[in-house]
């Protein structure tokens, strides 16, 4: 799964996450799209699925290439990195409403971050890196806020760039 899409700053990230058989309990520890999740059911899922999980990947793709290439297919360039970058194999990819340009079998969902524990495992990965990513960015990029809306089009991130004007990390 993939975070940052409609952001206006930043890099897209995504993550593949590979789960064992029987993972009810993520289930019932309240995994489900990162969306509907606070900031510390995020972090603690996150804890809790690197702990379980066969194998994490996350990839960024920068915002430079976002504008060359769009968004739709910088999301394809950072998923795929994510996948070919599992320390295991997959033999099955469960994809959010996408498919890659990968030799492995693909089953396209939509809504799959709803469907598939998997895809809401990514989904979470994804949302945390990204999250601590545009903290760390604020203290280099001040007074944008992104630390407090990681870099999508807030009324705030609006009067910032009005004031200040778009930075190279702007897409």
């Amino acid at each position: 799964d993939e975070v940052g899409r409609g952001a206006l700053f930043g890099p897209g990230v995504a993550a593949a996450v590979i789960l064992p058989e029987g993972m009810a309990s993520l289930a019932r520890a309240g995994l489900k799209d990162s969306k509907q999740l606070t900031s510390a059911q995020r972090e603690k899922l996150d804890r809790r699925i690197r702990k379980v999980a066969l194998a994490v990947s996350v990839a960024e793709i920068d915002a430079e290439t976002i504008d060359r290439v769009n968004i739709y297919q910088a999301t394809r360039i950072a998923m795929l990195a994510a996948v070919h970058s599992l320390s295991v194999a997959p033999d099955h990819l469960l994809i959010d409403a996408m498919r890659l340009d990968h030799p492995c079998a693909q089953t396209r969902l939509f809504y799959g971050d709803a469907l598939s524990l998997s895809i809401a495992a990514a989904s979470v990965i994804a949302k945390v890196h990204r999250d601590r990513l545009m903290c760390e960015l604020d203290g280099a990029h001040p007074g944008y806020g992104l630390a407090s809306h990681k870099g999508y089009a807030t009324p705030e991130h609006r009067l910032a760039l009005e004031a200040l004007g778009p930075c190279p990390l702007h897409r």
